[in-house]
């Protein structure tokens, strides 16, 4: 019988011996402090995010709905409007021009319909991009394909290990130069978020994931592209960030708790939300699907 280690292997991971390293950062939001050094057991963790395509194989094999395709109870979102309190996810819309950035409904809206199978939408598709990451896929959905698979979810700590690739205090997961050489190390927002993207990176949206260099680990995609869940609460140990950046706000009534997100995504730009860096961390409500929230997993011993 192959072993779990022969199993992780197969299915495209990556096997980190652990140990200490530097956690956190006091150079740019105060959710990321304070640095500390921390150490971590072996564990294998994905190459990269989990894809539209072998989510698509779970639920072919499972049947299983998301959580963007349930009937929501009213009693959770009591002061929602009631004509959206039908199956949904949040989906980013570039503005026509500058917006205030204080306020994140200017970009995000709840589109009725919109589920990982059609991250924009009625009318959108996934079909032809099989190795995007998966997203609108809210915790319970990115927990429920890491069981099937025989996998978990990264702690925080486990997740930070994997993304600064042995670079232990430097600022991005390749280095301390935000462009070496000019050129772009993640899938970002090049511009002035959230209405002018100059696409220097030659992606808006997500990319397929490892369209960039990996980091030291090999790893693919630990910034930029897609935020990833982790199995951390979020504000347990630490202050709570006040003003989440490119995640949706709080809605009214919110009675769900928060698990930290890590890793920034196609939309954060520096005009606006610096966090596509090992350290940056955000909360995001277990309720909650968006077009910039994907996951990977891990195989502990």
């Amino acid at each position: 019988m192959p072993t779990a280690e022969h199993r992780a292997a197969a299915q495209d991971m990556v096997w980190l011996e652990g140990g200490e390293f530097l956690m956190g950062s006091e150079a740019f939001y105060p959710e990321e402090g304070p640095v500390r050094r921390t150490e971590v057991g072996g564990f294998w963790i994905d190459r990269h995010p989990v894809t539209a395509g072998e989510f698509r194989r779970f639920v072919r094999e499972t049947g299983y709905a998301t959580v963007a395709e349930r009937p929501l109870d009213p009693a959770d979102y009591p002061d929602a409007d009631p004509g959206l309190l039908v199956p949904g996810a949040l989906v980013f819309r570039k503005t026509s021009g500058p917006v205030p950035l204080d306020d994140a409904l200017n970009w995000w809206e709840y589109v009725p319909g919109a589920f990982w199978k059609k991250p924009g939408g009625p009318g959108t598709t996934i079909n032809g991009r099989d190795r995007h990451p998966v997203v609108q896929v809210a915790y319970e959905d990115a927990e429920a394909y890491a069981s099937w698979i025989g996998k978990a979810l990264p702690t925080e700590m486990e997740w930070e290990y994997a993304a600064r690739g042995g670079l232990d205090g430097a600022a991005f997961a390749w280095g301390d130069e935000h462009f070496p050489n000019g050129k772009p190390m993640a899938n970002t927002w090049q511009g002035e978020f959230p209405w002018q993207n100059v696409n220097a990176d030659g992606f808006e949206g997500t990319s397929p994931v490892g369209s960039f260099p990996p980091n030291g680990y090999g790893l693919y995609d630990v910034t930029g592209n897609v935020w990833e869940w982790t199995s951390d609460w979020f504000g347990a140990d630490r202050s709570e960030d006040k003003s989440p950046c490119c995640a949706p706000p709080a809605r009214a009534g919110e009675r769900f708790p928060r698990k930290v997100i890590k890793g920034g995504s196609h939309l954060c730009a520096p005009n606006y939300c610096l966090r596509y860096r090992p350290a940056a961390r955000q909360g995001e409500t277990v309720d909650t699907s968006t077009g910039h929230i994907g996951f990977r997993c891990v195989v502990r011993q």
